[in-house]
């Protein structure tokens, strides 16, 4: 299976971060192009974003945290999160999940 997955989870919670909007692009040149967007499900996922068409290049992810950590009543420091990773292997599999609290975050390759 190819593409690229996300999810998130809320660490001050315990829980799936659901509701969080996320968007795709890949650089070209020094332009970031669309490629697709989802917003997590109550399991705090969302399916391929790339709908299947990932070659080789430079990506970014975007986490629009804000609107979550608002309807809770909770102050964030990153209303933003960009993730910026490399694919050397389009025939892979690229999972890159966010590990999120109000004030701090980290992330990995996942599987």
């Amino acid at each position: 299976m190819t593409g690229i997955t996300s999810h998130v989870l809320d660490t001050s919670l315990g829980k799936p971060g659901a509701g969080i909007r996320i968007t795709l692009e890949q650089a070209e040149g020094s332009n970031w192009i669309s490629l697709g967007e989802g917003v997590t499900n109550d399991d705090g996922r969302v399916a391929d974003l790339s709908n299947g068409n990932v070659t080789e290049g430079e990506y970014q992810i975007t986490f629009f945290v804000a609107q979550y950590f608002e309807e809770r009543n909770v102050e964030t420091f990153y209303p933003i999160i960009r993730i910026a990773f490399s694919i050397v292997d389009a025939q892979q599999h690229y999972h890159v999940p966010l590990l999120l609290n109000p004030f701090g975050f980290s992330t990995y390759r996942g599987s």
